[in-house]
């Protein structure tokens, strides 16, 4: 496989479903990984290239005294009003598209044979579909994922559940899935063999 024709997985799932795991499993295999909130949360840290745009809509109340985005108080802006929300998506996506073109042009540089971008919300975004050879979702069932957030973050369980309903549905992942990984009481052994099966499906 060229360079140029190396193959794009999207990566996605709910909140607790073991994406993250997945993903460096994926890197041990030669993959190179593009982590699009990793990059989204970059534009707005201090010094972010989205945060002079984000206090010209907000105002300042919604910078730091950090100087970078306040994400409590955005996330509950943008929860409430939609309209917030897509302001926001206007200023960072832009910022987020280029710097994903210029790490998919790293990865190819370096001969990379496939390139997974971590995208929690694929489903909910149009334009990542378009953008990718194959997705892959890594899916449980809710109530393992809100087991599992809990463990890891202490948040109530209403609130986990309320950042599921903001996802997409697990029916609406899964019906965009090209492959499939259940990981549901599997041990870390048991989901490394999932990943290299999905692996070499894809030709890798």
């Amino acid at each position: 496989m060229s360079a140029q024709a190396a193959l794009r997985i999207g990566l996605t799932g709910g909140i607790g479903s073991g994406k993250s795991t997945v993903l460096a499993m994926l890197q041990d295999r030669g993959a190179a990984a593009i982590d699009a909130d990793a990059i989204s949360r970059a534009t707005t840290a201090a010094g972010g290239a989205a945060i002079p745009a984000i206090r010209a809509q907000f105002g300042d109340a919604f910078i730091g005294a950090d100087g970078a985005l306040d994400r409590d108080r955005m996330r509950e802006r943008v929860y409430a009003d939609p309209q917030a929300r897509r302001a926001l998506e206007a200023i960072v996506h832009p910022l987020v598209g280029i710097e994903t073109e210029r790490q998919v042009q790293a990865a190819l540089a370096a001969g990379c044979r496939a390139i997974v971008f971590d995208i929690p919300l694929l489903v909910e975004s149009g334009r990542w579909r378009r953008a990718v050879d194959r997705v892959l979702v890594v899916d449980c069932l809710p109530a393992t994922q809100v087991a599992r957030v809990q463990a890891r973050s202490g948040l109530p369980a209403a609130q986990v559940e309320a950042i599921m309903a903001a996802q997409a549905t697990r029916a609406q992942r899964l019906a965009a899935a090209d492959a499939v990984i259940h990981n549901e009481a599997l041990t870390l052994d048991q989901l490394r063999s999932e990943v290299a099966g999905v692996a070499r499906a894809f030709g890798l």
